[in-house]
């Protein structure tokens, strides 16, 4: 008879209203555990926020809110404080950081370690702070991890290489996926009224574009321009988190605010309506400058967007043969891509068909399958520790 592991699994945020990558991935999983594992003892940590009908509880997997005025004082004093007393088997952080002084076997999920490769103090105080605060546990959680988990295979290759002394059998390779609102079964009427409400045209090219300087947003508008040199007439260009005075300050040093006219703003896209922003627009412009996965690339290629995408770190792994890769740092490379593309109807056919069977290829129920091996994996050895010194 196996013996039921008792897991808990960290998601300090899960409840916020607007989830952010890692959040979002965590919650994908977690809800397809709760489909697949009733063998095994669950206890989600999070902190009170809003959302709290995103995860709801089963017979064997328990919500824990706790409560603490900071970040860093409820992952170093009141987390450990309560996996201590709720006596876990492992405990898996899901977000880049976890307590420093517990001595729960630890499972430590590392989506990225960019904060580890500069420090430049462009972004909010938040960010920064938060990036001085992973710069210093990140280190030492690596060395005190029982398993780490990474995103693709090349984060697990800039790990290795960050921390040489961590065996490569330590970290395990546990793929994003899609979640199955991305899809092209849309209704037409649902579509036109969403097209409707945020004014879009009948085509026009999509970038999620904001000030972080890995998304590459100033090549993008350097690209998009030198199209509109060559094809006056082209299509829009969306571009979502970003504004339009930021669009507005590189035309204007480009010497081309008359292009402003081109652009369109729609503002914040709540998640539920990114499927529909995705069918409805011609082309995905992704050229990101460094991604551990780069999950918009899979979530177009599900609504059937052909995808311009970079030849950088993570995105070929993703993206397979399914995309067009450019050089990112080259702003003729996208803006070639880009009119490749629009010229042909063929091309953007294949790309359509390729990306759809790439996207198909990632679920998150494979993902879960696989977390729960390593959980049932280090579980079986905790207890096994466990039996002996008795």
């Amino acid at each position: 008879m196996n013996h039921r592991i008792k897991i808990g699994i960290e998601v300090q945020r899960i409840l916020r209203k607007k989830k952010h990558g890692m959040e979002v991935v965590a919650l994908e999983l977690i809800r397809e555990i709760q489909k697949i594992d009733n063998q095994n003892d669950y206890t989600l940590y999070c902190r009170s926020d809003v959302d709290t009908a995103c995860v709801t509880e089963t017979s064997n997997f328990r919500i824990n809110v706790l409560d603490a005025r900071y970040y860093f004082t409820w992952e170093q004093i009141t987390l450990p404080f309560q996996v201590r007393k709720d006596c876990l088997d492992i405990l898996h952080s899901t977000c880049n950081t976890s307590a420093l002084f517990s001595k729960i076997p630890l499972i430590l999920t590392l989506h990225d370690i960019i904060y580890l490769e500069k420090l430049d103090f462009k972004g909010t105080s938040y960010q920064n702070f938060g990036n001085i605060y992973r710069r210093l546990v990140v280190p030492r959680l690596v060395n005190k991890s029982k398993v780490i988990i990474t995103v693709s295979e090349y984060e697990k290759e800039i790990i290795l290489k960050k921390f040489p002394r961590l065996t490569s059998d330590k970290v395990k390779v546990i793929y994003n996926a899609v979640n199955k609102k991305f899809n092209t079964n849309y209704p037409v009427e649902e579509l036109n009224k969403f097209s409707r409400t945020l004014n879009l045209p009948a085509r026009f090219m999509l970038f999620l574009g904001n000030t972080a300087p890995k998304k590459n947003t100033l090549n993008v508008i350097k690209a998009y321009v030198s199209y509109l040199d060559e094809l006056p007439s082209g299509i829009p260009l969306v571009i979502l988190d970003l504004d339009k005075a930021s669009v507005f300050d590189v035309l204007e040093k480009l010497g081309k605010t008359n292009l402003i006219g081109h652009f369109i703003f729609p503002g914040y896209i709540p998640s539920d309506q990114m499927p529909l922003l995705y069918n409805l627009c011609t082309l995905f412009l992704y050229p990101s400058l460094r991604e551990s996965f780069g999950l918009p690339i899979l979530e177009a290629m599900a609504c059937g967007v052909p995808v311009i995408t970079s030849n950088t770190s993570s995105m070929p792994e993703v993206a397979g043969d399914a995309a067009i890769f450019v050089d990112p740092y080259q702003p003729i490379s996208i803006k070639e891509a880009i009119v490749k593309l629009l010229e042909s109807d063929s091309l953007q056919l294949y790309f359509k068909e390729k990306g759809l069977q790439r996207a198909s290829e990632f679920t998150w129920e494979s993902s879960a399958r696989r977390l729960i091996e390593i959980y049932q994996m280090l579980g079986t050895e905790v207890t096994r520790s466990k039996s002996t010194l008795l």
